[in-house]
């Protein structure tokens, strides 16, 4: 039943099926010559296919060929004198230029007689980003294996820092990853016993293992460049560590909140900048332990084998790269130690300041209720006052009321009832302003 019906697709799965397959390998066939080329962006914003594909394009027009579509990330076509294959990788782009030669030529003459010739040397120059990698790979059917003492092997590498190995039961691969004077670094692959397509893949794996390297040293720089800053944050942490060490130790408390509130700000100035370095090495030295991770998944795909007397590619990676990704992975955890010293520190530094805003508060709050007592105690002396007032003023309506009974010739003594009524009329008033004090504290 077929399925290529519009309803029955998800609208991903061509796209994700053909991912799988969107960087082929090239078929190669000994003897062949290669350049490669690593292209890094030298803008901020990353690696852009938009400009990559229009120099492609301008190369392709120079022939009088079809460049590639918008957003393509591989493209491939023979040329005739040579073949290119181009990619578009997150962070880089790369061109591989591929071309055979004769059988009969020296390895020197062959790294002279590169594909890179037939290349418009002003097309290379409008190259808008910045040549990671360039390495000449020649490759070279033999019958037996090689020796780096032979002549060509010596006119092509230097033998001090030579790399090699027997890989993939078939094949040699030669290297001294040195960048020679004409700018390129070399690789020979001797093509002992390989079957077919297995060149094109052995090829890919060392051009591969070269521009990850490559890309992974990118966050040795930042490593070498942050160590410096990272002692002079450590060491002002020390710093502030001490002092807040003496501000315990200090006899008068008077400016120690104060003091508190300036190491404060002094921490959250070194957790900015801690936090500003880990932000502009993060990535990169993510990236870099990516990268490196891949070379190592790389190599362990050669299934190498030792040459007598020469170094593999794996234990020269080993020596050589493997130091450099730990120095930037010691550096990562060296930021995020750091952050996190800073961080205690901070909060120490808060619950102090926190303790002394306490204490503070509770000594105004102490004030406060001095402050209460003595207005209940004046409110109290004032509320005396107001009974002996209001008593005062019932007793003169009272004695205005005995004088008046006694013009209408009751036998009253005004005076008389008057200071009968005094104590009952100081004692009514006083258990009345009990009871309203009662009801309003209930309320």
């Amino acid at each position: 039943m077929p399925t290529d019906y519009p309803a029955l697709n998800h609208p991903l799965r061509i796209g994700l099926a053909a991912e799988a397959h969107s960087r082929p390998f090239l078929r190669l066939v000994a003897p062949e010559s290669l350049t490669h080329l690593a292209v890094y962006p030298q803008r901020s914003g990353g690696n852009d296919p938009a400009w990559q594909l229009h120099r492609l394009r301008d190369l392709c027009a120079g022939f009088g060929v079809a460049g590639p579509v918008d957003e393509a990330k591989y493209f491939y076509h023979d040329f005739g004198r040579f073949r290119l294959k181009w990619e578009c990788h997150t962070e880089f782009a790369t061109f591989t230029f591929a071309q055979s030669h004769d059988a009969n030529v020296t390895l020197a003459e062959a790294f002279r007689r590169v594909p890179l010739i037939h290349v418009p040397q002003q097309w290379m120059r409008q190259l808008d980003g910045a040549i990671l990698v360039a390495a000449h790979v020649v490759i070279e059917k033999a019958e037996h294996a090689s020796d780096a003492a032979s002549a060509d092997m010596r006119a092509a590498f230097d033998g001090a820092s030579l790399a090699a190995s027997t890989v993939l039961q078939g094949a040699e691969v030669w290297s001294d990853f040195l960048i020679q004077p004409d700018g390129f670094s070399r690789f020979v692959v001797r093509d002992v016993d390989l079957r077919q397509q297995q060149l094109g893949r052995l090829v890919q794996r060392v051009l591969e293992i070269e521009t990850y390297r490559m890309m992974a040293l990118l966050g040795l720089p930042l490593a070498q460049a942050s160590t410096p800053m990272l002692n002079a944050i450590e060491g002002e942490l020390a710093l502030l560590t001490a002092a807040m060490v003496d501000s315990d130790d200090a006899s008068s408390t008077d400016d120690v909140p104060d003091d508190e509130q300036t190491l404060l700000r002094s921490i959250t100035g070194l957790a900015a900048r801690g936090e500003k370095l880990s932000v502009n090495n993060s990535y990169r030295f993510s990236a870099s332990q990516a990268y490196f991770r891949l070379v190592k998944a790389r190599i362990e795909e050669l299934r190498e084998s030792r040459i007598d007397g020469i170094p593999t590619l794996g234990e020269f990676m080993e020596r050589r790269l493997a130091p450099a990704m730990n120095t930037c992975e010691a550096v990562a955890r060296r930021q995020e130690a750091l952050a996190e010293r800073i961080a205690r520190t901070n909060d120490l530094l808060r619950t102090r300041v926190g303790i002394v805003q306490e204490h503070q508060n509770r000594q105004i709050l102490q004030s406060m209720n001095a402050r209460a007592a003595q207005q209940l105690s004046l409110q109290q002396a004032v509320e005396g006052l107001s009974v002996a007032a209001v008593s005062y003023y019932l007793i003169g309506l009272c004695s205005y009321a005995g004088k008046a009974a006694k013009s209408a010739g009751l036998p009253i003594n005004p005076d008389i009832a008057t200071g009968l009524m005094v104590p009952l009329v100081v004692l009514g008033v006083w258990l009345g302003m009990r009871r309203l004090h009662r009801q309003i504290q209930h309320k």
